[in-house]
């Protein structure tokens, strides 16, 4: 994605205030920081984006982020009629819950207990369950979901497609501002219980099965192609492109683990689905 003009122009001003310190001028810190929450929602500008190098963060945008926490101040936020009056909220003034409008935008977020924050691109057909939570610099792509006790971490990318199914956790990553933050790529599925942290990027129509965990430290062991994927300081781990990865474990090294049993968890990619498998059956056939 291309920058416009007044993103570049946000970009310049953001740079600029974040190097201030402390803020010389915090009624336009607050001004600026209002214009990059509305230049995210409108899917103008992402906290990541991918290039011919691939997916890297966009470090004007995560230093915008920063910059509100600095130019806000704590409130009370009254309780709203989502939450039918029951518990007001008490956070930055910079950063109220994002005001979503279901109706025109063609977005279902189910009562429940689910926020929005400000600052998060929900583009048409997304679906949120309750209770969900997606904070602020996320993107998530058109006719993705949600479900019940998710999380969506600040600036995580969600492709198009894309079930979280429940009790999911994607990371968030907001520092480094240079640091990727997660990706999951179009018509991946993450299955209950899964979790993505630390800049892991998921690729296109892969499956995570209930319950896999993946970090920068997780090496993930392909059974198909007979490699070892891993993290660098330049390449956070990726999952391949239709990898079908399930919980796995491997022995611990040494005689005291030997003589004991003990093993490591190893998540391990066991099949790759074609583009005429879809998730669901890809994933039963592996655990069946």
């Amino acid at each position: 994605m291309n920058e416009a003009p007044q993103a570049a122009d946000l970009a310049v001003r953001i740079r600029e205030l974040a190097t201030q310190s402390p803020l010389r001028d915090r009624d336009e810190a607050r001004s600026t920081v209002s214009r990059l929450l509305r230049t995210l929602e409108r899917g103008e500008a992402r906290a990541a984006e991918k290039g011919p190098e691939g997916w890297r963060a966009t470090e004007w945008v995560k230093e915008g982020i920063l910059l509100a926490f600095r130019a806000g101040e704590t409130v009370r936020f009254p309780a709203g009629e989502a939450t039918k009056g029951a518990f007001p909220f008490f956070d930055r003034d910079t950063l109220p819950l994002h005001e979503t409008r279901g109706v025109e935008e063609n977005i279902r977020i189910v009562p429940g207990g689910s926020s929005v924050r400000a600052g998060v691109y929900l583009a048409p057909r997304v679906v949120i369950m309750p209770p969900a939570y997606v904070n602020i610099g996320a993107w998530i792509g058109a006719g993705s979901m949600v479900d019940s006790h998710a999380l969506v971490g600040s600036c995580a990318q969600i492709g198009e497609s894309v079930h979280l199914s429940a009790g999911v956790q994607i990371g968030g990553v907001l520092e480094p501002v240079g640091l990727r933050p997660v990706i999951v790529e179009d018509e991946a599925m993450i299955g209950a219980n899964a979790g993505v942290f630390e800049g892991v990027l998921v690729g296109r129509r892969a499956v995570l099965a209930p319950g896999v965990q993946l970090t920068a430290a997780t090496p993930l062991f392909d059974l198909v192609r007979e490699t070892v994927y891993r993290s660098s300081p330049s390449a956070p781990l990726s999952v391949p492109e239709g990898a079908v990865v399930v919980p796995g474990t491997r022995p611990a090294p040494g005689a005291f683990a030997e003589e004991r049993g003990l093993q490591l968890y190893a998540p391990a990619v066991v099949k790759y689905r074609d583009e005429k498998t879809d998730a669901a059956t890809a994933l039963e056939e592996v655990l069946h």
